[in-house]
């Protein structure tokens, strides 16, 4: 199982002391999806991602995903576990600041780890904790599994020891997103060099179908950086105008989300969305949309 170097990260759970195991039950599938949510852990065991456990003390579910190609992902339900793990407090990047320091670049290029957190290894000591339940057996992760609570955490110290002599002059990383960055066109080739020196020497893989080389702009973080400055996609736009209309506080709540999202493209954003912060406050139930229309005016949005 090749993955990231142990000596920069591996992931502990730091369960703490005294908590009560919890082994979540059963849970019945379609007979449709059995054959293909086998076919999943196969490719697991295949990869080395997971091994067979027996008589573990905690056991979550799976929870089947379907995939746009009709496929699926094999999800862990690790709330129980998550719920006895102390928060790791490791900083992540404001997002906003990385965006804002790729602008003014002649050259980026734009890289995402492949598997992601699966590169990272599993303490041994802990491997058994993230047992989960499969039609087929028991089994659980070699490799840090999506779903844990510090997992995003431990893969940005990661590639913090890792870039930590270029980051924030070259490189920009936010856990499994990366971008170089050029002042001038002519340097780019050296940085990126650098870089993949850095990732041979930590065994750190990146997505062969998910980059961009020595491009002038790309999406990083969902948005669209250009040498200039930086744009919001259209496509989180239309999404916010094709949304229905706000019935209750869940929608609302719903809507003031992707709002805040592009707050740094809408002038005095929380004072625009106080009629909504009210709506919440109050706990109405809105009757119609005809207030919520009228401030969404407001914010040039429609």
């Amino acid at each position: 199982m090749v993955g990231l170097d142990p000596k920069v990260a591996v992931h502990h759970l730091s369960v703490k002391k005294g908590a009560r195991p919890i082994k979540q039950g059963q849970r019945r599938f379609r007979p449709e999806l059995i054959p293909l949510i086998e076919n999943e852990v196969n490719k697991l065991i295949e990869i080395g991602f997971i091994r067979e456990v027996k008589c573990p003390m905690w056991i979550s579910n799976i929870v089947p995903v379907r995939k746009k190609n009709g496929q699926i992902r094999v999800c862990i339900d690790f709330k129980d576990l998550n719920n006895t793990c102390p928060k790791d407090d490791f900083p992540l990047p404001i997002a906003e600041l990385m965006i804002d320091a790729t602008t003014g670049h002649e050259a980026l290029s734009f890289m995402d780890g492949s598997s992601g957190y699966n590169q990272i290894r599993m303490a041994p000591a802990d491997e058994e904790l993230t047992a989960f339940r499969t039609p087929k057996g028991i089994y659980c992760y070699r490799v840090m599994p999506f779903g844990l609570k510090n997992a995003g955490a431990t893969y940005q110290r990661a590639m913090q020891r890792i870039f930590d002599d270029m980051l924030h002059t070259n490189v920009q990383c936010y856990v499994d997103g990366l971008v170089v960055k050029s002042k001038k066109r002519e340097d780019h080739l050296y940085d990126l060099r650098k870089i993949f020196e850095h990732l041979r020497r930590y065994q750190l893989k990146m997505n062969p179908s998910k980059y961009a080389f020595g491009v002038t702009s790309g999406k990083f973080l969902g948005f669209i950086v250009r040498p200039r400055g930086i744009e919001i996609e259209q496509a989180k736009i239309d999404a916010i105008l094709r949304m229905p209309e706000p019935r209750n506080i869940h929608e609302l709540k719903s809507l003031q989300g992707k709002l805040a999202y592009l707050r740094s493209f809408i002038s005095n954003l929380a004072g625009r969305c106080q009629p909504f912060s009210r709506l919440m406050k109050r706990m109405y139930h809105l009757s119609g949309m005809k207030p919520v229309t009228k401030h969404l005016k407001a914010l040039s949005l429609t």
